[in-house]
């Protein structure tokens, strides 16, 4: 059964409100899990059950509070607030709703905040279909062109860094430029035994370092946040994992 939440705002501690969420809606479950690495993990965070009305309002919320926040926004002398993005790009297909949901979501927390003038007026969102469409308007971007525009990837995870360069790709052949990268999850481990860093850290490196990418939730906040909800058993079990293979 669903958690009932309040309205997410700007000022909310969102990792409180979105982690009873998770937990209750089985997106976040703890227990002995084998991953594709072969590890086994004490906790599983399962992204695709993510589709209630809630859940994608706190997490929208979520990520927009990341993007208000640096290195994604700049904020001058007199406190006016200006993106550093101009687009919020959704790989496809789990990045799709993403994306709209969290501009809405920047939207809203405008209309809270009573600015004259929207932050976020200017800034748009778009996708890319798996295949380009021939006819219509054609291509294999939906909204907003990327040609000369500022983009910031929204996604759930970052596991082998493919589906990251995937996007990256895509958005250097529209003639965008990569901004930043802001996902879900950040499992702050390290990728294998042979490579320290972790697949934030991997995909950090191999944009060159200048990009910022940053997460809604990552393991520490799993320690610190959840020891009233899960107990010291399973808080032991997730600090145990993190001295076993945390990355550098």
């Amino acid at each position: 059964m669903s958690t009932s939440i309040p309205p997410p705002s700007a000022n909310q501690d969102y990792k409180s409100t979105l982690l009873p969420l998770l937990i209750s809606n089985k997106v976040l479950s703890f227990g002995t899990y084998v991953l594709k690495s072969g590890r086994e993990s004490p906790y599983f965070f399962t992204s695709t059950l993510m589709h209630t009305a809630p859940l994608l309002r706190a997490s929208s919320a979520a990520y927009a509070s990341v993007l208000s926040s640096e290195p994604f926004v700049t904020t001058d002398a007199n406190g006016t607030t200006k993106p550093n993005f101009d687009i919020v790009f959704g790989p496809a297909y789990k990045g799709i709703p993403i994306c709209a949901a969290v501009l809405n979501e920047l939207a809203v927390q405008d209309s809270l905040s009573g600015s004259p003038k929207g932050t976020w007026d200017n800034v748009s969102y778009s996708f890319n279909r798996k295949e380009a469409k021939a006819h219509g308007e054609g291509g294999n971007i939906v909204g907003a062109p990327l040609k000369g525009k500022r983009v910031v990837i929204v996604d759930d995870v970052i596991t082998a860094g493919t589906a990251l360069r995937e996007a990256v790709g895509i958005i250097e052949k529209e003639g965008g430029i990569v901004a930043g990268v802001v996902v879900m999850l950040d499992r702050e481990e390290r990728v294998s035994d042979s490579e320290p860093k972790s697949a934030i850290g991997c995909a950090e490196r191999d944009l060159g370092g200048n990009i910022p990418i940053r997460s809604v939730l990552g393991l520490h906040d799993l320690i610190e946040k959840l020891s009233d909800s899960i107990g010291a058993g399973e808080i032991q079990r997730l600090k145990d994992y993190r001295s076993r293979y945390g990355a550098e």
